[in-house]
């Protein structure tokens, strides 16, 4: 199966494994993969499975015709009315004690954050600028990183820790679980944190429910992307 690098435009052919891991995501999931060219994430769903070919290798069928292309519809963001009732049934605590990086300012917001970070194991550190928090990144291994868009004054687009974390060499990037906050943002939609390359999303609104957001996140991180990576790893990726 070949896919092209939103990124670089570059084709990527998919192992067998992965393939198979991609066609059996449930609707609104996906897996998330590194472009070789460019270090850049490619979010792979199950539809893509019965997209055509990139350009000059389209399928012919048996009467030389090209086959018919199948629209694709974006999934739409998920459901997340379990986390209105504030409960989740799932691993709450993590095994090792982890460093967490928070660029909020400061009120009620980062408090529960902090508090959240630490109540599952993480020692959460803040900074007191973004100059500080770029040379942070650069020395310290930070398992999660915690930034909300209006961190710095103009947005999340024009944010230069932000431009810091697309840029990153994917050899350190792959390793943070990167978390953006604010009210653009739809809570666990995936393909909003892709197009924004993080890993998760969260909305003004559902801080209060950070702790149980990250109870759900943390784990389905851990499980999706640790037989990924392992994967790449056997391919020399």
């Amino acid at each position: 199966m070949i896919v092209s690098c939103p990124h670089c435009e570059k084709q990527l052919e998919l192992p067998k494994k992965i393939v198979e891991n991609v066609k059996g995501l449930a609707a609104g999931k996906t897996i998330a993969v590194k472009c070789p060219k460019c270090g850049g994430a490619v979010a792979l769903h199950a539809d893509m499975m019965s997209l055509p070919l990139p350009a000059g290798k389209k399928g012919k069928g048996r009467s030389g015709e090209a086959k018919p292309v199948r629209p694709v519809t974006p999934p739409r963001p998920p459901d997340i009315s379990w986390l209105k009732e504030g409960r989740y049934e799932g691993k709450e605590t993590i095994e090792d004690v982890p460093m967490a990086l928070i660029l909020m300012q400061e009120g009620s917001a980062r408090e529960m954050v902090i508090g959240a970070l630490e109540g599952i194991g993480y020692k959460a550190e803040l900074v007191d600028s973004t100059a500080d928090a770029i040379e942070k990144i650069r020395f310290v291994d930070y398992a999660c990183i915690v930034h909300h868009s209006l961190y710095e004054a103009n947005g999340i687009n024009s944010s230069t820790f932000h431009k810091e974390m697309r840029t990153m060499n994917m050899s350190k990037r792959r390793f943070i679980f990167y978390i953006l906050i604010g009210k653009e943002f739809k809570t666990f939609y995936n393909l909003q944190a892709l197009a924004y390359s993080a890993n998760l999303v969260v909305n003004d609104d559902e801080v209060p429910m950070f702790d149980i957001i990250l109870r759900k996140a943390i784990p389905e991180y851990e499980e999706l992307f640790g037989p990924i990576m392992e994967e790449l790893r056997h391919h020399g990726r």
